[in-house]
């Protein structure tokens, strides 16, 4: 899923300026904590127990538009998990139901059941082993608009059933319907085991208006015209998944199509921008081609389409297959020509297919091994399409995000104890996340990194995942102990808070580099850190681990240096305060090796306008090969 957000390109001014309050504000921020209820720390959200295992299910769908409900039937093949059991919970928010069976040599016997609004606790007919399958069947009435649904910054609602328009009154919007899962919200329209760590293969059975088109997961095998101005249309998905991700979306669509190794691969879009489809849409087969070379592991799905819904309640959601976008993806032939805003959205519910679809976080403590994968494929898309500097521009983007909000350096990245579900979609799994890999991937290196997440992948598929589960599958492909880093990382909070202070000793032809952690908490991070030290021009590298509070490091400068450059990589996930002179920084964007790098001589050289080696580098800095450093000189540069 990718959280409500704004269009990228307006944010980049903004961005840019978010390095400089940081600067002053983020350590003292770290002193202001809200007073707010916090019993809920003391609630272990752990794993959902299994105590019956979805199998198969198949769902009969009809809507009533003058009352936004979905009127259903739904037959469950289910197992029991490891013991025998005699009965079946099923989550189903705000129903009518009408009528529960077993369904026994294809006859239905009704069973006994208790409903109080939120859960059906069923009395099976008899015991099951887990060697048997069985089937009960359901009728029910949906009745999204009636559930009284709470929401959360990332996914604004949660009745998981939407009518948009559905009367037509509102000329300026379409009348869809569309579905939104994650976390819970399946069973607002569906009776279901409504947890990721449950997983199934679908037939969905839709009757919807003639004059629309539908989509769900999987491949649509059938259409039947009902000679009464509505089809039913027959979707199936072949391959387990999990329920937060079952779909539908039904509306006045132009179907724009591609194709990828045999595969349909298609555009769901309004007809006012049809021609733009591809302008939208069209690096999606590129983006596939790209990811499986990566993981070496082919796209594991039927078909991929995506769509867009109006009102949606997030920003996208990588429903299996079928995409959801909201309508900011909508952009005119005009707005186009800045380029596509979307495009890394677009790549990021694309990467889900593999992390979280493929392989779906076992609870939503660990949403993090979905989210963050997702986050970083943004960074590896721009890195891959539009060059080093544009994946770095957009690594950087979520680390100051996520640097921006002090508060969230209290959260694990794994997390066990939350208020709500919802609060976990945040800036710590998304962003700090994507973070941690960028980190890890610098410290095995990319072929180690790739072969890991492929092992993960292929061991865990149509499974569930966990970050112990990515630790054990890096562990596998390094031969390296990472507890270190996990536990850091994924297991604990916070970040290092840095002051990083050089001396030169010419007696010893020796320069200082002092590392100290200042973090408020007692935890000192393990760092590898990468140093660059520039003597007569030339670049030294070395590699150093930073243990300590407090750690000095020497090394040989037969003069005093042009710079040095702390963290030269740019791969650590801190605050570094530093303090060098407007030469070294000038220095530094002549000769230094990535986009940060340059970023903070020009920020450097814009509060130091009147020094002439800062008014060289903002001119200099005009003509620079990526956009945003030259808006920042543009914002800066003033020779009079």
């Amino acid at each position: 899923m990718q959280k409500n957000r704004t269009m990228r390109k307006f944010l980049i001014f903004n961005l840019l300026f978010i390095v400089i309050s940081l600067n002053a504000t983020a350590q003292d921020k770290q002193d202001s904590k809200e007073i707010e209820d916090t019993s809920w720390k003391k609630e272990y959200r752990g794993i959902p127990t299994i105590e019956n295992e979805l199998v198969h299910t198949k769902m009969v769908a009809s809507f009533d538009y003058t009352k936004s409900q979905l009127n259903g039937e739904v037959w469950l093949n289910l197992r029991p998990h490891i013991k025998a059991t005699n009965t079946l919970s099923l989550d189903a928010k705000g129903m009518d139901i009408h009528q529960v069976a077993i369904m026994m040599n294809k006859k239905m016997s009704s069973l006994k059941y208790v409903y109080d609004g939120l859960v059906i606790k069923i009395q099976l007919d008899k015991s099951y082993t887990p060697s048997d399958n069985y089937t009960v069947y359901i009728k029910y009435t949906a009745k999204p608009n009636e559930y009284k649904a709470k929401g959360s910054a990332a996914i604004n609602d949660a009745k998981g059933l939407y009518f948009i328009n559905p009367l037509g009154k509102d000329s300026t919007k379409p009348i869809q319907i569309w579905t939104q899962g994650e976390t819970e919200g399946t069973s607002v329209w569906l009776p279901i085991i409504d947890k990721p760590n449950q997983k199934s293969t679908q037939e969905f059975q839709l009757t919807v208006p003639s004059k629309y088109v539908s989509l769900s997961n999987g491949l649509l095998v059938k259409q039947i015209d009902n000679k009464n101005g509505t089809r039913v249309d027959i979707w199936k998905m072949d391959l387990p998944h999990a329920p937060y991700l079952f779909f539908f979306a039904v509306g006045d669509y132009a179907i724009v199509k591609d194709n990828y190794k045999g595969k349909e691969i298609s555009y769901y879009i309004e007809k006012e921008y049809e021609k733009q489809a591809r302008q939208i849409y069209g690096n999606t087969p590129a983006m596939i081609a790209y990811y499986e070379d990566l993981l070496g592991i082919d796209f594991p799905w039927a078909k991929y389409a995506q769509i867009n819904g109006r009102e949606y309640v997030s920003g996208a959601m990588e429903n299996t297959t079928a995409t959801m976008h909201n309508d900011m993806v909508l952009q005119d032939a005009r707005e186009l020509k800045d380029g596509n805003a979307w495009e890394s959205t677009i790549a990021h519910e694309l990467f889900h297919h593999w992390f979280g679809d493929l392989v779906t976080a076992e609870s939503w403590s660990n949403i993090t091994v979905n989210e963050s994968f997702a986050d970083y494929s943004q960074t590896l898309w721009l890195e891959h399409s539009k060059g080093k500097d544009a994946g770095a521009y957009e690594n950087f983007t979520g680390l100051r995000y996520y640097l921006s909000s002090p508060s969230d350096a209290e959260k694990d990245l794994v997390r066990y104890f939350y208020k709500e579900r919802e609060d976990v979609f945040d800036l710590v799994s998304y962003q700090k996340g994507g973070r941690v890999l960028n980190m890890l991937r610098h410290l095995v290196g990319d072929k180690a990194f790739f072969g890991a997440l492929h092992t993960y992948l292929v061991e865990n598929k149509f499974g569930t995942g966990t970050a112990v589960k990515l630790k054990e599958a890096f562990e596998k492909e390094t031969g390296k102990d990472l507890n270190w880093f996990f536990n850091q990382w994924y297991f604990g909070s916070g970040h290092p808070y840095v002051r990083i202070e050089q001396k030169y000793i010419d007696t010893a032809k020796k320069v200082l580099i002092i590392v100290q952690q200042n973090q408020l908490q007692d935890k000192i991070f393990t760092l590898p850190i990468g140093i660059d030290v520039y003597v007569a021009g030339q670049r030294n590298h070395y590699e150093v681990w930073n243990k300590k509070r407090i750690d000095s490091f020497y090394f040989d400068a037969a003069t005093l240096p042009d710079n040095v450059n702390v963290d030269a990589d740019k791969a650590l996930l801190w605050f570094k305060d530093e303090s060098k002179t407007m030469s070294q920084y000038a220095f530094q964007y002549f000769h230094a090796r990535n986009f940060e790098d340059r970023l903070e001589a020009i920020n450097e050289a814009a509060e130091n306008v009147s020094d002439p080696k800062a008014l060289a580098v903002l001119k200099a800095a005009l003509q620079d090969s990526f956009y945003v450093i030259r808006a920042r000189a543009i914002q800066s540069y003033n020779p009079s």
